[in-house]
C-alpha cells in the first residue's frame, strides 16, 4: 500500500499518545490491517479543520484529528472512505456512476461495523456522526435513499448525476461489496460466525490476521496470515473491476477456472483431472455419494474406515442425509432427513479403535476391510472404499498390500476414495492415486492453513468421463447444496442444479492457493530439513513434559528412514497428547476447558504475579481442538493436538537466506516451549479449570 499512510510523519503528539491510550490505539491499528490496499491514495491528517473528512477522488483522504481521538471511529470512516475510492477506480472511464461507490462504501461499511468486538462498538454507542448513525441504522439500501444524502455526496464533492442503479450493478453489489473477511465467513456453515468478543468461530480463529497468537493447528483450523488476507483482497477488487468491466459472470466464471488452474500447476496435475470446489470435507463427502449414483446402477455400500476420525457429518453424507440444519447455500433443512433424489444406501464403518478405544494393527484393518468388501462384493453391490491418508491424529490405512490383495476379487465392481483432507501429502502423492484411478479429497485449510471450509475433489479423468457420458442428473435436492458453476462445465449430470456463485469458497480457496504457492517456493532441501528439525523437537518436547502423554508411539522416525526419499506422508506431523494432572487424565471437559484457556489471555488471572508469569498468561496459543478419546480402555478423555503447519516452512523462508530460515525454524521452536509452558501454568491453577 504506498503512501497509504495514517500517522506516521503526519502527526504531532498529543494526549491520544498517553499511555491509558497507546494500547488500545495499537489494538485498533492492528484491525486497520483488514482494510483494502489501494496504491497511490494517500491518507492525510489536518490538524488545521480537526472535524473534516474528504475524498479526493483517486487521490486522497483527509481526516481531521478529532477523528484520531477517537480511533475506532477513525478506524470507520477510512473504511468507509478506502472502500469508496476502490470502487471508484473500479469503474473505469465512466466516473459519472458514483452513486455506486457511495451505495458500496456503505454497504460494506456497515458489515464491517458489524463485525467490530463488542468493546469497540461499546466506544461509539455516546458519538452523534453523520456517517456513523448512518452505519447503525438497519434500513434498506437503495439509490433513492442515498441521493437525499447530501452529507454522503460531500465527502467526495461529486454530485451523483445518474441516482439509478443499474441492473448490471446489482448482483455485484450482492456478492462483492462486502469486506473480504466478511466473504472468508461466507458460503460455509454456521460453525464461521464469530463470537463478538473475542472474533473467534467454533475452531478457535479469525477470518481475518490473528499475529498475535502462536499458531499450531493445522490439524484442525488456522486464522487466515497476513500475506494470504492481503492477495485474497487483492482478488476482491480485482473481480469487482472485472466485473464492471466484462460482467459479472464472465469475471466469476474466469476467477474459478483460474483458481481450479493455479491448483493444477501446484501439484502438477494433468488438464484431463477435473476438480470440484466444496464449501467443505463434509460437502466434498455428500458430493462423492452423488457422483457414485451417477456412474453406478447397482446398489451401493460405502466401506468408511477410520469413521472415527473423519469429520462428524461424513457417515450422514455418505447416506444421503442432511448433516447440519442449514445448507451453504443458506437453504434450511432438517439435520438427518434424506435428501431429496438420493438412493438407499449401505454403509459400513470401519473405525481406528477397538470398543474399548485401543488403536487397532494395521493388519486387523486390513482383515477387516477385506472382509467388508469382499462380502459387499459377493452381494453384487457397488463399492466405494474410503481409505485414510492421513487422519486428523495422523494415521493412515489400509496398506498398499492390502488393496493389491483386493484387486484379485473377481468381478470386483469397486471406487476407491482417498481422503487426503489433511493435505499432509506431496504432489507425486497424489498424482500416484489419480493414476491409479482414485478420487482424492482434498482441503486448503488443514496443513497449507488456507481458511476453514476449502474442500475439493480432484478426479481423475476416467472417472470424469463415466460421468461425462451418463445420462442420470444429480439428485434433486442438492440444489439446496450447490450452484451449477462449483461443477464442470461439460457435465450434464449437474445442469439443473442452481444459478450463483459461492464467493465464500472461491476466497478461501485463493488464500489456500497463496499458501501452497510459497510453501512450494521454499527450496526443496531446506524444506524437508525444516520439517524434520520442527517435527524432532515437538515430539522430544511433548515427551519430555511429565505432564503431556502422546497418543503416538515412535513410528516418526521409523517411517522416516525406511523409506528411500522423504516425503511428508512419511513423518508424523501431527502430534497428540493427553494432559495429566497429577499422574491422573483430564476429563474430556477440563480438556476443552483447558483448550480454550490456552487461546485466551488470561494476564488479569495473575495481576500479583511475577511479569514473566504475565506475560506467558497473556500469550494467545492456538493448537488442535480437543478429540475424544479413550485414556486406557475405561478413562473417557481427550487429546490435544500441536501440529506442523505449511507456515512453519514458507514464513520461514524468508529472502533467500538459509541461516535465517533455519534460525526462524528455532523461533517458532521456542513457541512450543512456552505453549508447553502454559499447559503447565494453566494446570497448576485448578481453579482455571472450574
Amino acid at each position: 500500500m504506498s503512501n497509504n499512510i495514517l500517522i506516521e510523519d503526519q502527526y504531532k503528539r498529543t494526549s491520544l499518545f498517553e499511555k491509558e491510550n497507546v494500547n488500545y490505539l495499537v489494538r485498533v491499528l492492528k484491525r486497520f490491517n483488514t482494510v483494502p490496499k489501494i496504491n497511490n491514495i494517500n491518507i492525510i491528517t489536518s490538524t488545521s479543520a480537526p472535524d473534516v473528512f474528504k475524498i479526493t477522488p483517486n487521490k486522497s483522504i483527509t481526516i481531521g484529528t478529532a477523528f484520531l481521538n477517537k480511533p475506532v471511529l477513525a478506524l470507520l470512516y477510512l473504511r468507509y472512505g478506502i472502500e469508496w475510492q476502490l470502487w471508484y477506480k473500479a469503474l473505469g472511464a465512466d466516473k459519472q456512476d458514483t452513486v455506486l461507490c457511495d451505495m458500496a462504501a456503505l454497504k460494506v461499511t456497515r458489515i464491517f461495523y458489524n463485525l467490530l468486538p463488542k468493546i469497540d462498538k461499546e466506544k461509539l454507542e455516546s458519538l452523534d456522526y453523520f456517517l456513523l448513525n448512518l452505519v447503525k441504522r438497519e434500513d434498506r439500501l437503495d439509490s433513492e435513499m442515498l441521493s437525499t444524502e447530501n452529507e454522503l455526496q460531500a465527502f467526495h464533492g461529486l454530485k451523483n448525476t445518474n441516482t439509478q442503479i443499474k441492473e448490471s450493478w446489482v448482483p455485484i453489489l450482492e456478492n462483492l461489496a462486502k469486506p473480504t473477511e466478511y466473504l472468508l465467513m461466507a458460503g460455509g456453515d454456521l460453525r464461521l460466525n464469530i463470537d463478538e468478543i473475542e472474533l473467534l468461530n467454533k475452531y478457535g480463529c479469525r477470518p481475518f490476521p490473528r499475529p498475535d497468537a502462536f499458531t499450531f493447528a493445522s490439524s484442525t483450523a488456522t486464522s487466515v496470515s497476513n500475506f494470504a488476507f492481503d492477495k485474497t483482497d487483492k482478488v476482491r477488487s480485482i473481480l469487482i473491476s472485472n466485473s464492471l468491466k466484462y460482467g459479472f459472470k464472465k469475471a466469476t466464471l474466469e476467477l474459478a477456472e483460474l483458481l481450479k488452474n493455479n491448483l493444477r500447476k501446484i501439484f502438477k496435475l494433468d488438464d484431463a483431472c477435473e476438480i470440484i470446489f466444496s464449501p467443505s470435507g463434509t460437502d466434498s463427502s455428500l458430493q462423492i455419494a452423488a457422483i457414485t449414483q451417477i456412474i453406478s446402477d447397482k446398489e451401493i455400500t460405502h466401506v468408511l474406515i477410520a469413521s472415527d476420525e473423519t469429520g462428524s457429518g461424513v457417515p450422514a453424507a455418505l447416506k444421503g442425509c442432511h448433516f447440519e440444519n442449514t445448507t451453504a447455500l443458506n437453504y434450511p433443512i432438517k439435520k438427518g432427513d434424506k435428501i431429496e433424489g438420493f438412493r438407499d444406501i449401505e454403509l459400513i464403518k470401519i473405525p481406528f479403535r477397538d470398543e474399548n478405544g485401543a488403536l487397532k494393527s494395521s493388519a486387523q484393518l486390513d482383515e477387516e476391510v477385506f472382509n467388508a468388501v469382499s462380502k459387499t462384493n459377493d452381494l453384487g453391490r457397488h463399492v466405494v472404499l474410503h481409505t485414510m491418508d492421513q487422519s486428523k491424529l495422523g494415521y493412515q490405512s489400509p496398506s498398499e498390500k492390502l488393496i493389491k490383495k483386493l484387486n484379485t476379487i473377481d468381478k470386483l465392481s469397486m471406487q476407491i476414495i482417498v481422503d487426503g483432507s489433511q493435505l499432509r501429502l506431496d504432489p507425486k502423492d497424489i498424482q500416484n492415486y489419480l493414476n491409479k484411478g482414485y478420487i482424492v479429497t482434498i482441503t486448503g485449510s488443514k496443513y497449507f492453513t488456507g481458511p476453514p471450509y476449502s474442500g475439493a475433489l480432484i478426479l481423475p479423468e476416467c472417472v470424469s468421463n463415466l460421468i461425462l457420458s451418463a445420462e442420470n442428473t444429480l439428485p434433486k435436492g442438492l440444489t439446496q447444496y450447490y450452484n451449477h458453476s462449483d461443477w464442470p462445465a461439460t457435465w450434464f449430470c449437474s445442469q439443473d442444479l442452481s444459478d450463483g456463485y459461492n464467493y465464500g469458497s472461491y476466497m478461501r480457496w485463493n488464500a489456500a492457493i497463496v499458501e501452497m504457492d510459497r510453501y512450494y517456493k521454499t527450496p526443496v532441501l531446506y524444506r524437508n530439513m525444516g520439517i524434520e528439525m520442527f517435527c524432532n523437537f515437538v515430539d522430544d518436547s511433548i515427551k519430555d513434559a511429565t505432564f503431556l502423554e502422546p497418543l503416538y508411539g515412535d513410528e516418526t522416525n521409523t517411517n522416516t528412514y525406511k523409506s528411500k526419499e522423504f516425503g511428508i506422508r512419511n513423518i508424523r506431523t501431527i502430534f497428540p497428547f493427553f494432559i495429566l494432572k497429577n499422574n491422573e487424565v483430564l476429563s474430556i471437559d477440563n480438556v476443552k476447558k483447558l483448550y480454550t484457556l490456552l487461546n485466551s489471555d488470561l494476564s488479569d488471572q495473575f495481576e500479583d504475579a511475577p511479569l514473566e508469569i504475565i506475560r506467558l498468561a497473556a500469550q494467545k496459543c492456538h493448537i488442535g481442538q480437543a478429540v475424544n478419546v479413550k485414556y486406557g480402555n475405561d478413562i473417557e478423555s481427550a487429546i490435544l493436538r500441536i501440529s506442523l503447519g505449511a507456515r512453519v516452512i514458507s514464513e520461514s523462508w524468508v529472502n533467500r537466506d538459509i541461516s535465517l530460515f533455519f534460525r526462524n525454524i528455532e523461533a517458532q521452536m521456542s513457541q512450543i516451549t512456552i505453549i508447553i509452558k502454559k499447559i503447565e501454568l494453566i494446570l497448576s491453577h485448578p481453579k482455571l479449570l472450574k
